[in-house]
């Protein structure tokens, strides 16, 4: 299997990384300095993120992760794998690019299933960063991981869509420029499981929607965008805002997940080596009981474990990408479960074993190293949980012994 990127996508990540090193590393700490503290201020977009943004899309690094089918000279996931990870070294940067969560699932979730109104409405201004997405799907009073639980009714009456329900951790919900919400319901509870669910657009002025409260995530806000707490009133929506049409909202959902799971997988590869750079620089500066940290065993078997799962977690991601974009990420379904489950394993395990080198220095923010504690910690529920994933590998696997059992 040829896991090279092309040459059109190594020019890309150079320019990536070039533009990085000029733009977003040497303003890293300023976005967080220039976010805001209290009140209405508190989802305040930081002014240099506004300022990197119009820039890269001068230079054309705008929305690189669209694939071909969907934008004439878009990138394979093979092309965009190297250049998603340069991006995941700083936490904001996939946003300075338009590459980043939720918004770029929710736009492949528009550019495949939504009609040419409703990419006029909504797709257009995400495509040009102008407004911000949310996907509302996950429920406080059900098991979300399976789609089938969900209790928020999307009702037919006339010309419009009565929506009801209740959605927490709403990644966006806060957004000054969110656009729109994704809403996903039951619209006929008498239909086979997979069945029942719709996919509608709602836009957030409209009259019933209540946004209860923020969500920290481990004690963060996750600003500026953050994570709401959602109630749907008697929300009504016109029925033209319905995606794909009714029933066809777990096949939406599922078709919107896959490729998600593995741009997060991407970006958490180069999350990881950008801690590496953090634990190894650490350990080469710190001198304890008459040695430096990195001539102590204990912390080079931890430095060698690490390196050799990052090694191994990229290969893995590169040859999902490469079965995505060859046979299609319905038959790379292990591949990308064993992903999500791995890269993200790592990327928390990484997390604390950087910390534990950086001592009390390390569970501050002075290094970012708690926020990114806890990214890595909701990374593992995020886009499902891995318990979830896990139970697709073990059924695809043991599926092929069932089959050679059936024939024998």
């Amino acid at each position: 299997m040829d896991l090279t990127p092309s040459p059109r996508a190594l020019d890309l990540r150079d320019r990536v990384v070039a533009f990085m090193d000029e733009h977003i590393r040497p303003n890293e700490m300023l976005y967080f300095e220039q976010q805001g503290t209290h009140g209405d201020d508190l989802w305040r977009i930081p002014p240099i993120l506004e300022t990197v943004r119009a820039k890269a899309k001068a230079e054309g690094l705008w929305t690189l992760f669209l694939p071909p089918h969907l934008r004439e000279g878009g990138l394979s996931n093979i092309d965009y794998a190297p250049i998603a990870e340069v991006m995941g070294h700083v936490h904001w940067a996939s946003e300075a690019f338009n590459c980043n969560a939720p918004d770029s699932g929710n736009i492949e979730l528009l550019a495949n299933y939504a009609d040419d109104g409703q990419k006029a409405r909504f797709l257009q201004p995400l495509l040009d960063g102008e407004i911000k997405s949310a996907f509302a799907m996950t429920e406080p009073e059900v098991a979300s991981s399976d789609a089938t639980n969900i209790r928020t009714s999307i009702v037919r009456d006339g010309d419009e869509y009565v929506i009801n329900g209740h959605k927490f951790y709403i990644t966006n919900g806060f957004s000054p420029k969110l656009g729109v919400f994704i809403v996903m319901g039951k619209s006929d509870p008498t239909a086979p499981p997979h069945l029942q669910q719709t996919q509608i657009l709602v836009e957030p002025g409209t009259p019933g929607i209540r946004i209860a409260r923020a969500m920290p995530t481990l004690g963060y806000l996750d600003q500026p965008h953050g994570h709401a707490d959602i109630w749907f009133e008697n929300v009504r929506v016109p029925a033209a805002n319905v995606i794909l049409g009714e029933g066809r909202g777990f096949e939406i959902a599922q078709g919107r997940l896959g490729p998600g799971r593995i741009h997060h997988c991407m970006r958490i590869i180069g999350l990881c080596e950008r801690l590496m750079e953090k634990l190894c620089t650490r350990l080469v500066s710190r001198v304890a009981f008459g040695k430096p940290l990195a001539d102590q065993s204990l912390w080079q078997d931890r430095v060698a474990e690490a390196r050799t799962e990052i090694e191994m977690n990229r290969l893995l991601v590169l040859k999902a990408a490469k079965m995505i974009d060859t046979v299609g990420a319905k038959a790379a379904r292990s591949e990308i479960a064993q992903i999500k489950v791995s890269v993200t394993r790592m990327g928390q395990k990484l997390a604390d074993t950087t910390i534990q080198a950086f001592g009390a220095a390390g569970v501050g923010d002075d290094h970012l190293l708690g926020f990114t504690f806890a990214r890595m910690r909701v990374m593992r529920l995020g886009d499902g949980p891995e318990e979830v994933h896990n139970r697709t590998i073990a059924r695809a696997e043991l599926g092929k012994y069932r089959q050679r059992r059936a024939k024998a």
